[in-house]
Protein backbone atom coordinates (compact mmCIF):
# COMPACT_ATOMS: atom_id res chain seq x y z
CA UNK A 1 0.00 0.00 0.00
CA UNK A 2 2.72 2.55 0.76
CA UNK A 3 4.15 2.00 -2.61
CA UNK A 4 1.24 3.29 -4.17
CA UNK A 5 1.70 6.82 -2.53
CA UNK A 6 5.32 6.78 -2.46
CA UNK A 7 6.01 5.67 -6.21
CA UNK A 8 3.73 8.71 -6.90
CA UNK A 9 6.32 11.13 -5.75
CA UNK A 10 8.46 9.88 -8.85
CA UNK A 11 6.27 10.72 -11.46
CA UNK A 12 5.21 14.08 -9.99
CA UNK A 13 9.14 15.10 -9.43
CA UNK A 14 10.10 14.23 -13.04
CA UNK A 15 7.51 16.33 -14.32
CA UNK A 16 9.72 19.49 -13.28
CA UNK A 17 11.27 20.57 -16.52
CA UNK A 18 8.79 18.12 -19.13
CA UNK A 19 6.02 20.33 -17.85
CA UNK A 20 3.16 17.57 -19.30
CA UNK A 21 1.20 14.54 -18.55
CA UNK A 22 1.22 12.64 -21.75
CA UNK A 23 1.69 9.34 -20.32
CA UNK A 24 -0.61 6.98 -19.00
CA UNK A 25 -0.66 6.28 -15.30
CA UNK A 26 -2.13 3.72 -13.02
CA UNK A 27 -1.63 4.75 -9.71
CA UNK A 28 -2.76 1.15 -8.29
CA UNK A 29 0.04 -0.31 -10.51
CA UNK A 30 3.89 0.03 -9.16
CA UNK A 31 4.70 -1.16 -12.81
CA UNK A 32 2.52 1.45 -14.45
CA UNK A 33 3.94 4.17 -11.95
CA UNK A 34 7.78 2.86 -12.46
CA UNK A 35 7.56 2.83 -16.22
CA UNK A 36 5.90 6.45 -16.29
CA UNK A 37 8.32 8.02 -14.11
CA UNK A 38 10.75 6.33 -16.06
CA UNK A 39 9.99 8.18 -19.55
CA UNK A 40 9.62 11.07 -17.76
CA UNK A 41 13.10 11.09 -15.97
CA UNK A 42 14.66 9.94 -19.57
CA UNK A 43 12.59 13.10 -21.04
CA UNK A 44 14.37 15.47 -17.80
CA UNK A 45 18.16 13.97 -18.48
CA UNK A 46 17.83 15.34 -22.04
CA UNK A 47 17.91 18.64 -20.95
CA UNK A 48 20.87 18.31 -18.35
CA UNK A 49 24.63 19.12 -19.87
CA UNK A 50 26.47 19.98 -16.99
CA UNK A 51 28.32 16.13 -16.72
CA UNK A 52 29.52 16.68 -21.08
CA UNK A 53 33.08 17.75 -21.25
CA UNK A 54 33.87 21.48 -20.41
CA UNK A 55 30.28 21.99 -19.11
CA UNK A 56 30.08 23.18 -15.64
CA UNK A 57 28.40 19.87 -13.12
CA UNK A 58 25.05 21.39 -11.38
CA UNK A 59 24.26 23.94 -14.29
CA UNK A 60 21.63 23.20 -16.51
CA UNK A 61 22.12 26.12 -19.83
CA UNK A 62 20.59 29.00 -20.87
CA UNK A 63 16.84 30.08 -20.03
CA UNK A 64 16.99 27.59 -16.76
CA UNK A 65 17.83 29.12 -13.51
CA UNK A 66 20.29 27.50 -11.22
CA UNK A 67 17.57 26.90 -8.61
CA UNK A 68 15.73 24.56 -10.88
CA UNK A 69 18.59 22.40 -11.49
CA UNK A 70 19.01 21.78 -7.53
CA UNK A 71 15.00 20.85 -8.13
CA UNK A 72 16.03 18.69 -11.08
CA UNK A 73 18.49 16.48 -8.30
CA UNK A 74 16.01 16.12 -5.69
CA UNK A 75 13.67 14.54 -8.76
CA UNK A 76 16.45 11.95 -9.69
CA UNK A 77 17.14 11.30 -5.85
CA UNK A 78 13.52 10.61 -5.57
CA UNK A 79 13.43 8.52 -8.82
CA UNK A 80 16.30 6.33 -7.75
CA UNK A 81 14.50 5.28 -3.90
CA UNK A 82 11.34 4.56 -5.44
CA UNK A 83 12.59 2.80 -8.41
CA UNK A 84 15.79 1.45 -7.11
CA UNK A 85 17.02 2.82 -10.78
CA UNK A 86 20.46 4.34 -10.28
CA UNK A 87 21.26 5.21 -13.30
CA UNK A 88 20.94 9.23 -12.56
CA UNK A 89 23.34 8.94 -9.07
CA UNK A 90 26.23 9.81 -10.84
CA UNK A 91 25.70 13.05 -12.07
CA UNK A 92 23.18 13.63 -9.05
CA UNK A 93 26.15 13.04 -6.39
CA UNK A 94 28.68 15.23 -8.95
CA UNK A 95 26.16 17.84 -9.29
CA UNK A 96 25.34 18.56 -5.45
CA UNK A 97 29.12 18.44 -4.38
CA UNK A 98 30.68 20.70 -7.37
CA UNK A 99 28.06 22.98 -6.53
CA UNK A 100 28.31 23.58 -2.18
CA UNK A 101 30.05 26.90 -2.94
CA UNK A 102 31.03 28.69 -0.05
CA UNK A 103 30.09 27.21 3.52
CA UNK A 104 29.36 24.07 2.31
CA UNK A 105 26.20 25.04 1.87
CA UNK A 106 25.01 26.09 -2.06
CA UNK A 107 26.64 29.23 -2.05
CA UNK A 108 28.68 29.37 -5.29
CA UNK A 109 30.58 32.66 -5.61
CA UNK A 110 29.37 32.22 -9.79
CA UNK A 111 25.90 32.52 -8.77
CA UNK A 112 25.86 35.49 -6.94
CA UNK A 113 24.16 37.43 -9.33
CA UNK A 114 20.90 35.13 -8.96
CA UNK A 115 21.50 33.54 -5.58
CA UNK A 116 18.26 34.60 -3.57
CA UNK A 117 17.74 32.48 -0.33
CA UNK A 118 14.65 30.33 -2.28
CA UNK A 119 17.56 29.19 -4.93
CA UNK A 120 19.96 28.22 -1.72
CA UNK A 121 16.85 26.54 -0.64
CA UNK A 122 16.47 24.38 -3.46
CA UNK A 123 19.54 22.91 -3.19
CA UNK A 124 19.52 22.46 0.30
CA UNK A 125 16.27 20.04 0.09
CA UNK A 126 17.61 18.01 -2.50
CA UNK A 127 20.48 17.40 0.06
CA UNK A 128 17.89 16.92 2.73
CA UNK A 129 16.31 14.50 0.50
CA UNK A 130 19.55 13.14 -0.22
CA UNK A 131 20.04 11.86 3.28
CA UNK A 132 16.32 10.76 4.20
CA UNK A 133 16.45 8.42 1.10
CA UNK A 134 19.87 7.39 2.25
CA UNK A 135 21.61 8.11 -1.15
CA UNK A 136 25.33 7.04 -0.23
CA UNK A 137 27.90 9.50 1.06
CA UNK A 138 30.64 10.34 -1.84
CA UNK A 139 34.02 9.68 -0.44
CA UNK A 140 35.91 12.81 0.19
CA UNK A 141 33.04 14.72 0.02
CA UNK A 142 30.96 16.62 2.59
CA UNK A 143 27.97 14.32 3.80
CA UNK A 144 24.71 15.06 2.54
CA UNK A 145 23.05 15.96 6.30
CA UNK A 146 25.82 18.34 6.89
CA UNK A 147 24.72 20.39 3.47
CA UNK A 148 21.14 20.61 4.27
CA UNK A 149 22.42 21.63 8.18
CA UNK A 150 24.73 24.26 6.45
CA UNK A 151 22.15 25.67 4.66
CA UNK A 152 20.04 25.61 7.81
CA UNK A 153 22.65 27.36 9.42
CA UNK A 154 23.73 30.23 6.99
CA UNK A 155 19.50 30.90 6.46
CA UNK A 156 19.03 31.35 10.04
CA UNK A 157 21.61 33.43 10.35
CA UNK A 158 19.67 36.03 8.05
CA UNK A 159 16.59 35.97 10.04
CA UNK A 160 16.12 39.88 9.76
CA UNK A 161 14.21 41.12 12.67
CA UNK A 162 14.96 45.02 11.65
CA UNK A 163 11.93 45.49 9.21
CA UNK A 164 8.58 43.54 10.20
CA UNK A 165 9.93 41.74 12.96
CA UNK A 166 10.94 39.13 11.57
CA UNK A 167 11.34 36.77 8.44
CA UNK A 168 13.63 36.39 5.72
CA UNK A 169 14.04 38.49 2.46
CA UNK A 170 14.54 36.85 -0.77
CA UNK A 171 17.49 37.92 -1.94
CA UNK A 172 21.15 37.22 -0.06
CA UNK A 173 23.00 40.00 -1.11
CA UNK A 174 22.01 43.91 -0.86
CA UNK A 175 22.69 44.42 -4.94
CA UNK A 176 20.14 42.08 -5.78
CA UNK A 177 16.75 43.29 -6.88
CA UNK A 178 14.45 41.60 -4.55
CA UNK A 179 16.17 42.34 -1.32
CA UNK A 180 13.58 44.31 0.11
CA UNK A 181 10.83 41.34 -0.69
CA UNK A 182 9.79 39.02 1.82
CA UNK A 183 8.87 36.76 -0.11
CA UNK A 184 6.84 33.34 1.14
CA UNK A 185 8.60 30.88 -1.00
CA UNK A 186 11.89 31.96 0.99
CA UNK A 187 10.66 31.83 4.09
CA UNK A 188 8.59 28.15 2.93
CA UNK A 189 11.57 26.67 2.13
CA UNK A 190 13.61 27.43 5.59
CA UNK A 191 10.61 26.09 7.09
CA UNK A 192 10.34 22.65 5.41
CA UNK A 193 14.00 22.06 5.86
CA UNK A 194 13.79 22.86 9.71
CA UNK A 195 11.25 20.48 10.09
CA UNK A 196 12.04 17.71 7.98
CA UNK A 197 15.86 18.21 10.20
CA UNK A 198 13.81 18.02 13.23
CA UNK A 199 11.92 14.97 11.87
CA UNK A 200 15.22 13.67 11.04
CA UNK A 201 17.64 14.62 14.04
CA UNK A 202 14.86 15.44 16.56
CA UNK A 203 17.06 18.31 17.52
CA UNK A 204 14.38 20.90 19.18
CA UNK A 205 16.91 24.12 17.65
CA UNK A 206 14.99 22.78 14.04
CA UNK A 207 11.13 22.72 15.63
CA UNK A 208 11.55 26.03 17.93
CA UNK A 209 13.18 27.53 14.64
CA UNK A 210 10.08 25.99 12.01
CA UNK A 211 7.48 27.22 14.80
CA UNK A 212 8.97 30.84 14.66
CA UNK A 213 8.94 30.98 10.72
CA UNK A 214 5.46 30.02 10.53
CA UNK A 215 3.93 31.85 12.71
CA UNK A 216 5.73 34.98 11.50
CA UNK A 217 4.44 34.05 7.96
CA UNK A 218 1.00 34.12 9.83
CA UNK A 219 1.42 37.24 11.84
CA UNK A 220 2.45 39.20 8.72
CA UNK A 221 -0.61 37.89 6.76
CA UNK A 222 1.69 35.93 4.05
CA UNK A 223 -0.61 32.52 5.22
CA UNK A 224 -4.03 33.13 6.00
CA UNK A 225 -6.71 31.71 8.48
CA UNK A 226 -8.29 29.84 6.09
CA UNK A 227 -4.23 28.22 4.79
CA UNK A 228 -4.27 30.17 1.25
CA UNK A 229 -0.38 31.10 0.86
CA UNK A 230 0.40 34.90 -0.79
CA UNK A 231 3.57 35.57 -2.60
CA UNK A 232 5.26 38.25 -0.55
CA UNK A 233 5.46 42.05 1.37
CA UNK A 234 7.61 44.36 0.61
CA UNK A 235 10.03 45.58 4.12
CA UNK A 236 10.19 48.81 2.77
CA UNK A 237 6.72 49.82 3.84
CA UNK A 238 7.43 47.65 7.11
CA UNK A 239 5.53 44.11 5.30
CA UNK A 240 2.26 46.21 5.44
CA UNK A 241 0.98 45.30 1.67
CA UNK A 242 0.63 41.79 1.10
CA UNK A 243 0.88 40.72 -2.78
CA UNK A 244 -1.87 38.50 -2.88
CA UNK A 245 -1.08 36.10 -5.44
CA UNK A 246 -1.23 32.17 -5.31
CA UNK A 247 1.44 29.58 -6.63
CA UNK A 248 1.19 26.65 -6.43
CA UNK A 249 4.48 25.72 -4.78
CA UNK A 250 4.01 27.81 -1.68
CA UNK A 251 1.30 25.65 -0.43
CA UNK A 252 3.49 22.34 -1.28
CA UNK A 253 6.43 23.85 0.54
CA UNK A 254 4.63 24.37 3.81
CA UNK A 255 2.20 21.70 3.66
CA UNK A 256 5.52 18.72 3.82
CA UNK A 257 7.05 20.66 6.50
CA UNK A 258 3.57 20.68 8.31
CA UNK A 259 3.04 17.45 7.87
CA UNK A 260 7.07 16.33 9.00
CA UNK A 261 5.94 18.20 12.07
CA UNK A 262 3.03 16.35 13.09
CA UNK A 263 4.87 12.91 12.36
CA UNK A 264 7.47 13.67 14.95
CA UNK A 265 4.90 15.69 17.48
CA UNK A 266 1.59 13.93 16.86
CA UNK A 267 0.16 17.52 17.71
CA UNK A 268 -2.97 18.24 16.37
CA UNK A 269 -2.30 21.94 15.90
CA UNK A 270 -0.01 20.59 13.48
CA UNK A 271 -2.47 17.82 12.01
CA UNK A 272 -5.05 20.93 11.66
CA UNK A 273 -2.87 23.05 9.31
CA UNK A 274 -1.67 19.63 7.34
CA UNK A 275 -5.43 19.55 6.75
CA UNK A 276 -6.19 23.35 6.62
CA UNK A 277 -3.65 23.70 3.82
CA UNK A 278 -5.42 20.11 1.79
CA UNK A 279 -8.51 21.27 1.95
CA UNK A 280 -7.22 25.54 0.81
CA UNK A 281 -5.92 23.50 -2.28
CA UNK A 282 -9.26 23.89 -4.15
CA UNK A 283 -8.00 26.77 -5.39
CA UNK A 284 -5.38 25.63 -7.76
CA UNK A 285 -7.74 22.67 -8.87
CA UNK A 286 -9.97 23.49 -11.85
CA UNK A 287 -12.22 20.84 -13.11
CA UNK A 288 -10.32 18.44 -11.27
CA UNK A 289 -7.09 19.33 -12.93
CA UNK A 290 -4.13 20.61 -11.03
CA UNK A 291 -3.60 24.72 -12.79
CA UNK A 292 -1.46 27.30 -12.16
CA UNK A 293 -4.27 29.79 -11.83
CA UNK A 294 -1.74 32.89 -11.06
CA UNK A 295 -1.10 32.41 -14.69
CA UNK A 296 -1.98 28.88 -16.45
CA UNK A 297 -5.01 30.27 -17.91
CA UNK A 298 -3.86 33.13 -20.11
CA UNK A 299 -1.32 31.46 -20.95
CA UNK A 300 1.69 33.97 -18.86
CA UNK A 301 3.27 31.48 -17.03
CA UNK A 302 7.08 32.22 -17.31
CA UNK A 303 9.61 29.63 -17.70
CA UNK A 304 10.16 28.96 -13.81
CA UNK A 305 6.36 28.96 -12.96
CA UNK A 306 5.74 25.98 -15.13
CA UNK A 307 7.76 24.21 -12.92
CA UNK A 308 5.65 24.87 -9.50
CA UNK A 309 2.88 22.77 -10.07
CA UNK A 310 5.39 19.82 -9.87
CA UNK A 311 6.55 20.62 -6.38
CA UNK A 312 3.27 21.13 -4.99
CA UNK A 313 2.50 17.10 -6.53
CA UNK A 314 6.08 16.06 -5.67
CA UNK A 315 5.51 17.46 -1.84
CA UNK A 316 1.65 16.01 -1.87
CA UNK A 317 3.54 12.96 -2.34
CA UNK A 318 5.85 13.09 0.26
CA UNK A 319 2.81 14.37 2.96
CA UNK A 320 0.78 10.79 1.90
CA UNK A 321 3.83 9.43 3.03
CA UNK A 322 4.40 10.77 6.39
CA UNK A 323 0.88 11.77 7.34
CA UNK A 324 -0.98 9.26 6.55
CA UNK A 325 -4.31 9.62 7.30
CA UNK A 326 -4.03 12.02 4.64
CA UNK A 327 -3.58 9.56 1.71
CA UNK A 328 -7.23 9.46 0.57
CA UNK A 329 -6.94 13.17 -0.40
CA UNK A 330 -3.62 14.09 -1.19
CA UNK A 331 -3.26 11.27 -3.75
CA UNK A 332 -6.64 12.35 -4.97
CA UNK A 333 -4.12 16.20 -5.83
CA UNK A 334 -1.44 15.10 -7.08
CA UNK A 335 -1.79 12.89 -9.65
CA UNK A 336 -3.66 15.33 -11.30
CA UNK A 337 -1.98 17.63 -13.83
CA UNK A 338 -2.05 18.83 -17.28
Amino acid sequence: MKLRYALGVIYASTLSLSGVCAIELDVDSPDSIKNAAKALSTNLRKYYTGDRLGDVPGNLPDPYYWWECGAMFNAFIDYWYYTGDDQYNAITEQALQHQIGDYNAFMPPNQTRTLGNDDQAFWGMAAMSAAENRLPDVKDGPSWLSLAQAVFQTQHNRWDTEKCGGGFKWQIFFTNPGYTYKNTISNGCFFNIAARLYKYLGNDTYSDWAEKTWEWEQSIGLISSDFHFFDGTGDAENCTSIKKIQWTYNAGVHISGAAAMWNVTQNQLWKDRVQGILNGLDVFFKDGVMTEVACENNGMCNLDQRSFKAYLARWLGYTAIVARWTREQASCDYTQCT
